[in-house]
């Protein structure tokens, strides 16, 4: 009869030990599940305000380029640092991601040019010592305002440096068609200077 006592009470045990194990398992599974979901939430709304930042900068929008193929072979011969000058207009108080994807669109128009064997800008030595010179040093300025950017186009356009300027598809901060970038180069630092050595850096 004592053995059976016993057994019983082994038993009961067991199952109040079990039972308590159990429902704290689930009890931290269920809590566990809630904060993977408050988790995955936040994460969602995070992820979500990135793309409206994003939108907002307009990253991937349409632009035009205003640009002539400009042959500038006459600069191979002018040693030193050879660089890409973008120039930003303050006028149109563009925000940093803003300003970021017009200088992008820049760099990347003089870049097609000037690698491009149908252009009259296609420069492959000037393209060679921009790449393996000085790791495709880029430099961004300011400018006050569209006449004073114009100038320097007309400039960089005696100077037989390739040149483009970007004007924004207007979705966003600023109204379709504005001058945003005035890209300059690759060109020797020595040429670019003569264009730019008076502006201060954006």
């Amino acid at each position: 009869m004592a053995n059976f006592n016993i057994t019983i009470l082994s038993i009961s045990v067991l199952s109040f030990v079990t039972g308590l194990y159990a429902s704290n398992f689930f009890r931290n599974a269920t809590s566990r599940r809630a904060h993977q979901r408050q988790r995955y939430k936040s994460n969602l709304k995070r992820r979500d305000d990135v793309e409206e930042e994003t939108d907002e900068y307009e990253t991937d929008e349409e632009t035009e380029e205003e640009d002539l193929d400009i042959n500038s072979l006459a600069l191979n011969d002018i040693p030193g640092e050879v660089r890409m000058t973008l120039v930003v207009r303050q006028d149109l108080k563009m925000g940093k991601g803003k300003a970021a994807a017009q200088c992008s669109h820049a760099t990347l128009s003089l870049y097609k040019k000037i690698t491009n064997p149908n252009s009259e800008a296609y420069n492959p030595e000037m393209v060679k010592r921009w790449e393996c010179g000085n790791g495709q040093a880029k430099i961004t300025l300011q400018v006050p305002n569209q006449e004073e950017m114009d100038i320097l186009y007309a400039q960089a356009i005696s100077l037989g440096v390739n040149a483009c300027i970007i004007h924004d598809a207007g979705r966003t901060q600023i109204a379709a068609g504005s001058a945003t970038v005035l890209g300059l180069g690759p060109a020797p630092k020595k040429a670019l200077d003569q264009i730019t050595g008076e502006l201060k850096l954006y």
